[in-house]
C-alpha cells in the first residue's frame, strides 16, 4: 500500500526494497518469503520480487533455512552488522586482544572475492592502507580472507574468486592456481593464516577462523601489525597465542548468542 504522506518525487519500489533489507533485524537474521511480508506488510508476490532483485544485487543471499543480508549491505549502512550482532560479541574481545598485543585488531566477513571489515578496535599507527568498518580488500592476500577461502569446497572457492574484486585494489601477492591451493591447504593444517606485505607493504597480520554454534566458518579475527616494527618471530609467538584464544572464546559467545530464545513481544 502506498505510504501516508508520499510525495510526489517518493519511489515506493524503492522504500519497499529498504523496508526487506531492514525486516532484518538483531534476533532474526534469517527470514522466510512468509516472514519477510509479515514484517513488511507486502504482498507474498512483491516480497518475493523484491528479495531476488535484492539477490540478484549482491545485497540478500537464500538459503535452505531462508533469505539473509549480505556484507554488501555495509555499503548502504549497519543493517548487516545489527542483523548479524558479531559486532556486539566481538568487542570486549577486540579491547582485550588491543590491550594485550598493542596491535589493532579486527573482524571481517567474505563478500564475493573481498573480505569486508564489519568490526574493528585500532591503535594510532601510521600504516599504508587505512581501515574502517565497511573498508574492503581483495581476500587471497589478506590473513583475514585466507582463513574464509580455506573453509571453503574446492567448486565453492573457484567461484568466489572468479569474481572481480570491489576494493579497487591491486595486491602484491598474485599466485597462480598451485601456488594459492598449496597456501590454502597449509592454512587448513595449522588453523590460521599470516600475511607478511602480502597485501600492500608494510602490513603484516596474522588470523584465525570465527564459527558459529555448527562449526562453520563465518568471519575471521586478526591482529594487525606493522612489518618494519613487529618481527614475524614475535607475531607468531606472542600475538598468535593469544588471538587463538580470543578466537575462541569469539566464536563460543556467538554460538551461545545464538541459541538464546528469541522472544517476540505482541503486537500492541
Amino acid at each position: 500500500m502506498p505510504r501516508d504522506g508520499a510525495g510526489p518525487d517518493f519511489i515506493e519500489a524503492l522504500a519497499r526494497g529498504l523496508d526487506v533489507i531492514t525486516a532484518f533485524k538483531a534476533g532474526r537474521p534469517v527470514m522466510t518469503l512468509a516472514e519477510v511480508a509479515t514484517a513488511t506488510g507486502l504482498a507474498r508476490p512483491t516480497a518475493r520480487r523484491i528479495l531476488l532483485t535484492l539477490a540478484e544485487l549482491g545485497y540478500v543471499r537464500a538459503g535452505e533455512r531462508g533469505f539473509t543480508l549480505t556484507p554488501r549491505v555495509l555499503d548502504l549502512g549497519v543493517a548487516y552488522v545489527d542483523a548479524l550482532g558479531l559486532w556486539d560479541v566481538a568487542r570486549p574481545h577486540l579491547e582485550r586482544l588491543v590491550e594485550r598485543t598493542g596491535e589493532s585488531c579486527s573482524v571481517a566477513q567474505l563478500d564475493g572475492s573481498d573480505i569486508v571489515y564489519v568490526a574493528r578496535v585500532a591503535v594510532p599507527k601510521i600504516v599504508s592502507l587505512t581501515v574502517q568498518i565497511g573498508t574492503r580488500f581483495p581476500a587471497l592476500p589478506t590473513s583475514l580472507g585466507k582463513v574464509q577461502l580455506a573453509a571453503l569446497a574446492p567448486d565453492e572457492l573457484e567461484r568466489v574468486l572468479a569474481e572481480p574484486t570491489r576494493s579497487g585494489l591491486v595486491a602484491r601477492w598474485r599466485p597462480d592456481g598451485e601456488e594459492r591451493d598449496a597456501a590454502l591447504r597449509e592454512v587448513r593444517a595449522r588453523g590460521w593464516a599470516l600475511t607478511d606485505e602480502q597485501l600492500a607493504p608494510g602490513i603484516r597480520s596474522v588470523a584465525a577462523p570465527l564459527r558459529d554454534g555448527e562449526g562453520r566458518v563465518i568471519a575471521g579475527v586478526n591482529v594487525n601489525c606493522h612489518a618494519a616494527e613487529t618481527p614475524v618471530a614475535h607475531l607468531l609467538e606472542h600475538h598468535l597465542p593469544l588471538l587463538l584464544q580470543a578466537a575462541g572464546d569469539i566464536s563460543a559467545d556467538f554460538a551461545s548468542r545464538e541459541r538464546l530464545p528469541r522472544v517476540t513481544a505482541p503486537a500492541s
